[in-house]
């Protein structure tokens, strides 16, 4: 199974200044897999797994000073092998169930930083709140569910992948809707490695929903190891809420009504930071970053993976692919987690939208995104240009914006009399990837 976070590896084990890498991403999304392979393919020696989860009595080795060489060769005693400095890589797997091996990052850095260390985690978040965090010391990555042009890398479709890739274009008929075939698939089956490795097994959704079942179950298990703890049900109800609201703000009162504010939003704020769900708050268009000016009382909120939207949900996957209009799928709202799934994996960096109220009605626009230097907008929309009254109202008051992106069902076009490109849908991605050179191209 190819992974893009492979390229990013192999840059942080030729770069001249490397750090400790840390990867953070929720549970079950190939972070493990990701480090294993890398090691496997691109590593001259051994990879050494400390899993503080499975091998609990090796904790111990981090408690007291955080002498580098004290501690690998405790490792070295209790994994019955030596760790080649320069060659080996060494891998601290579920790091958050041992915070002082977080800390120990920085120590790895300064007393030995030719060793390869790689650390992760699907619930880091938690731990980074009670430690000292190394920071300047540590580079972090996140790794997320499979992307659509990863799904077309596990079917084996290497020419349909070069083609999503590389910079956006006009297809022709055959192509796009060959491309949107994949898309459909993509939409039911999602990024989650182990339903999209049952799907290309099978050839069947409905085993990749199996799966998908699964993985709520597991997500539900992890409730307990949440910190601070936070009421089981009420995290229940708020994810599976935020399931069904996609595409539409959230407030904490209409997340879980039963359940006091401070609660619901503690409830909100954990699964966020387990990355179960990703909040994607409003922003005002006023230079960058765009963190710097979000609104705190407005937000929407999107799942780690569209997948796992299905399974809380329970979607009918044959309704859903008997719909003709992708975009209309759930209302839309299917396509609004994919293109922020799609975003999310290409930049790793947060999302925002935009909304304007004025007289009685609001103006909003899907996703705001940083990208080279630039904020971008993108709708998800299924309507021709005319209808774009939100798009056209935020490039006027932002033309630095310009252009804006339309992703929808239709084939690419170039409207730069409006300030438009269209996207289809599984070009979301160049957004990040290609960004104002699509629009500029002679």
């Amino acid at each position: 199974m190819r992974r893009t976070i492979t390229d990013q590896l192999i840059d942080w084990k030729t770069s001249a200044r490397r750090q400790p890498l840390l990867l953070r991403g929720a549970r079950q999304v190939g972070k493990t897999w990701a480090v294993t392979d890398f090691a496997e393919r691109h590593m001259p020696g051994r990879l050494h797994v400390v899993d503080f989860e499975r091998d609990v009595e090796w904790r111990r080795f981090f408690e007291g000073n955080l002498d580098i060489d004290r501690i690998l060769g405790a490792l070295e005693l209790a994994m019955g092998r030596s760790i080649a400095v320069g060659q080996d890589l060494l891998f601290l797997d579920e790091i958050q169930a041992c915070p002082r091996a977080v800390v120990a990052l920085r120590y790895f850095y300064e007393q030995l930083p030719q060793l390869h260390v790689v650390a992760a985690g699907s619930l880091i978040e938690f731990a980074l709140g009670s430690i000292s965090f190394p920071v300047g010391r540590v580079q972090m990555l996140s790794v997320h569910p499979l992307s659509f042009l990863e799904l077309l890398w596990a079917r084996g479709n290497e020419p349909a992948a070069d083609v999503v890739r590389a910079a956006p274009r006009d297809l022709g008929q055959s192509m796009h809707e060959a491309l949107l075939q994949n898309v459909r698939d993509y939409l039911f089956v999602g990024g989650m490695p182990a339903a999209v490795a049952a799907f290309v097994e099978t050839g069947r959704i409905s085993e990749a929903r199996r799966v998908q079942n699964g993985l709520v179950g597991a997500y539900r298990a992890d409730f307990a190891k949440y910190s601070p703890r936070v009421d089981p049900a009420c995290l229940d109800e708020v994810l599976t809420t935020v399931a069904r609201s996609v595409g539409r703000r959230v407030t904490y009162t209409s997340l879980a009504p039963d359940y006091s504010h401070p609660t619901v939003k503690s409830a909100f704020d954990a699964l966020r930071r387990a990355r179960v769900i990703h909040r994607i708050p409003a922003a005002r268009l006023a230079g960058m970053p765009l963190g710097a000016m979000v609104s705190a009382r407005t937000r929407k909120a999107i799942l780690v993976d569209m997948g796992l939207m299905h399974a809380l949900t329970d979607m009918s996957i044959e309704a859903g692919l008997r719909q003709a209009d992708l975009l209309g799928v759930y209302n839309g709202a299917l396509a609004e987690q994919y293109v922020g799934q799609e975003l999310l994996a290409a930049t790793g960096q947060d999302l925002y939208y935009w909304t304007r109220s004025a007289r009685g009605s609001t103006a909003e626009v899907d996703y705001l995104v940083s990208a080279q230097g630039s904020i971008r907008a993108v709708e998800v929309k299924s309507g021709p240009a005319g209808k774009l009254k939100s798009m056209h109202l935020l490039l006027s008051e932002h033309p630095e914006c310009a252009p804006g992106y339309v992703v929808s069902a239709g084939p690419y076009a170039e409207r730069p009399e409006q300030g438009l490109v269209f996207l289809p849908l599984y070009y979301a991605a160049a957004v990040a990837r290609w960004g104002a050179a699509v629009a500029a191209r002679p």
